[in-house]
């Protein structure tokens, strides 16, 4: 179709990176996979001919037999700000990661972590997805919905971030956080000569240890050391340090650090 959304991928599997291969792998899991083939054609042939994603849902036109395109509509539930908060703390945590997604990669156990926190962070069933077409054919998913399955996927691939967004966040929104609980120096967006901002220099210097040093080796002495688990919990102060420091009458920021050990008391605490 003159204008549609047409696969770079002319034969063979669709998907260049582990998080996309990742998508419809699980896809396909679910027995779909001789329902999904048939949407390969459509896919390569530029019958997808607009597709977006927003938090929760993804939605597509898709040009078939007629001569009005078909409405395609994805839906996967979005997460709470709680899901999103033990993923963003376990993030911070690790240098690397935070590195990885600012230089716009997905790190490889990013399933883990949300995995973690009680959310994974790709589909576990067939009915965790909402999949609807306007086309007549009854099959589910039709071969409207699986083209626009792997256009999503070559999405991906040109941004990894849109699979966080169908979840919920958006790239600047999970960055600034990172950002915010790793305490970066300076303004956020402040930018340097070179176009990248001095969180995106600092990081990046990280990666390029990353790329000589064993990511279970000391930079120091080359000594192995174990890896840092995974932490979806969250720390029992978090709420008090989100919220602005109170004012003078309440007791000002001594309040505060007279809080502290409290929280760290009451999540230690039985009852």
């Amino acid at each position: 179709m003159e204008g549609g959304l047409v696969a770079r991928s002319a034969r063979g599997a669709i998907g260049e990176h582990w998080w996309s291969r990742r998508f419809l792998e699980v896809l396909e899991s679910f027995a779909l996979g001789s329902r999904l083939t048939r949407g390969k054609n459509y896919a390569r042939r530029g019958q997808v001919l607009s597709l977006a994603v927003a938090p929760g849902v993804v939605t597509a036109s898709v040009q078939g037999s007629r001569r009005t395109p078909y409405k395609v509509s994805i839906g996967l539930p979005a997460f709470s700000e709680l899901v999103w908060a033990k993923v963003e703390v376990t993030l911070a945590e690790q240098a690397i990661h935070s590195a990885r997604l600012l230089a716009g990669e997905m790190p490889e156990d990013l399933e883990e972590v949300f995995l973690a926190a009680g959310a994974p962070l790709f589909p576990q069933r067939a009915k965790d997805l909402t999949m609807s077409c306007s086309c007549p054919d009854w099959e589910v998913p039709c071969k409207h919905l699986a083209a626009t399955f792997y256009l999503l996927a070559e999405r991906f691939d040109d941004d990894p971030f849109a699979i966080l967004l169908w979840r919920g966040r958006t790239r600047a929104a999970l960055l600034n956080r990172l950002r915010e609980l790793r305490g970066s120096e300076g303004a956020p967006g402040a930018v340097e000569p070179s176009g990248l901002t001095s969180e995106g220099l600092r990081l990046g210097a990280m990666m390029a240890l990353a790329d000589v040093v064993p990511a279970d080796g000391d930079f120091w002495t080359g000594a192995r050391i174990a890896a840092l688990p995974v932490q979806p919990e969250l720390p029992t102060d978090l709420l008090l340090r989100q919220l602005p420091v109170p004012g003078a009458p309440l007791g000002g920021a001594g309040l505060v650090t007279f809080l502290e050990p409290l929280y760290e008391l009451f999540g230690t605490s039985a009852d």
